[in-house]
């Protein structure tokens, strides 16, 4: 598959014809990555994961309840990016409203992992991963709440990037937990996701949480062979699996003949990132999901009165994950519960960034694995609390607002790959992409 950074320089003709292989490619795949073949604009076609708004088509989070919903405007990101010379062209199909981490909770069906069709690419943007891996996408947007661009990328063997809280405007996303919720690209290599990063970045008015200073751009500017001081995290990894624990030792010291420095640190237990997550996610995601009543877009029950209307529509619309996270977070929000659990939670996150940075007076970047195993079998994941443990690497860094980049550096015996992960300070992007870049050559994962 040709990258993004040759594909910029093709003429017209050339992407005309690519975007016709691509779309007859995703048809003939089976992978059910696409859910939609939209395209806006000119240039350089990039998948679209089915929360990000662009005016005109169809945007429905994979829900039921959205069926029918047309756009009326553009999200800020899809701006940038036809400002840059690319396009929205598809829609990927992802977990509900980007509850899940498997893409099975999706009302178009499962997504397949192109490296084991019987397993799941992760979630909740596994189309736009499976895509990519899969060869039917030149690069794909995703959205990461707590790990759902780069749980998906470390499944499917290919590059995903979480920018800081306020790197890229949210304006045009649809909320899911509005303090953690990110739009990001997932690529084929680390240039193709700083080219990326690049185009959708930049302060928006619109947008509260948007950054509101000049970034830099850095695809131009990424140094490979600068050496850095990174940290391990030894008790994260005793959690891991066998596979994905030898792929970590092993990409340690590949790191450490390339020259870098590397630091060994603890954190506290991944079960306090777990629970306090899915509090403060969950609640919310109740509140933002209280907009689907059926009253205003979207799907609408039919009903004799106006509580049997919100009943019956949100009922008949939502899938079980999506009610499981809406029941908990009207739980732990309500009288006599808030304090115990979502002020708790509050306090605990800000336990998490302390840590974190702690580490960064130390340290230039924290190595960490993506997920404690690769991916799972369809319908592997049944119970919901399984399902939870497979973002405990992930969250932590939403949780603080950092940036992440998820790396393929080896594949199992099965030849499933096995992905991890490098966390940086806030809007340090610049050092993320300098050792990724350094990590990617030192693995050499496609060779």
């Amino acid at each position: 598959m040709i990258t993004l950074k040759e594909a910029l320089t093709k003429s017209n003709e050339e992407i005309v014809a690519l975007r016709g292989e691509l779309e007859a490619k995703a048809k003939e795949s089976g992978l059910n990555a696409y859910v939609g073949f939209e395209s806006s604009g000119e240039g350089v076609p990039i998948l679209i994961k089915d929360n990000i708004q662009v005016k005109g088509w169809s945007v429905t989070s994979a829900s039921k309840i959205l069926q029918g919903y047309i756009a009326p405007y553009e999200a800020t990101a899809i701006s940038n990016l036809k400002s840059k010379g690319m396009m929205a062209f598809g829609r990927a199909n992802m977990d509900e409203f980007a509850m899940g981490s498997t893409t099975e909770g999706s009302y178009y069906g499962p997504t397949k992992n192109p490296h084991g069709t019987d397993r799941v690419p992760g979630g909740s943007s596994g189309g736009s991963a499976a895509a990519v891996a899969g060869g039917i996408a030149i690069a794909a947007l995703g959205s990461d709440t707590g790990g759902s661009i780069r749980q998906p990328a470390a499944y499917c063997g290919v590059v995903g990037m979480k920018p800081t809280y306020g790197r890229v405007s949210r304006y045009g996303l649809a909320s899911y937990a509005s303090s953690l919720d990110q739009i990001g690209p997932i690529t084929q290599n680390v240039e193709d996701a700083a080219i990326l990063s690049d185009a959708i970045k930049g302060h928006d008015d619109r947008e509260s949480t948007s950054a509101d200073f000049e970034i830099e751009d850095i695809a131009n500017n990424i140094n490979p062979d600068v050496k850095l001081t990174i940290a391990v995290i030894d008790n994260y990894i005793s959690e891991a699996d066998e596979d994905t624990q030898k792929a970590y030792a092993q990409t340690v010291k590949a790191l450490e003949e390339a020259g870098h420095t590397i630091v060994h640190k603890n954190m506290q237990n991944t079960k306090y990132d777990i629970a306090t997550y899915y509090i403060l996610a969950t609640a919310e995601a109740a509140t933002n999901l209280a907009r689907f009543d059926g009253v205003r877009y979207g799907r609408r029950a039919e009903s004799k009165s106006t509580e049997e209307l919100f009943y019956k529509t949100r009922s008949e619309g939502f899938g079980e994950e999506v009610k499981r996270r809406i029941l908990l977070g009207n739980f732990v929000l309500s009288s006599g519960y808030y304090d115990a659990y979502y002020v708790k939670a509050q306090k605990v996150r800000h336990l998490i960034r302390d840590e974190f940075n702690a580490i960064f007076e130390e340290a230039d970047l924290i190595l960490s694995p993506v997920a404690p195993s690769v991916a799972p079998k369809i319908g592997a994941s049944e119970d919901p609390l399984e399902m939870y443990k497979s973002d405990m690497y992930t969250i932590a860094i939403n949780l603080a607002g950092l940036p992440a980049i998820s790396l393929p550096v080896a594949k199992n015996d099965e030849g499933m790959p096995v992905g991890l992960q490098l966390i940086a300070k806030a809007f340090n992007e610049k050092t993320l992409f300098n050792g990724a870049a350094s990590m990617e050559k030192a693995v050499n994962y496609t060779k």
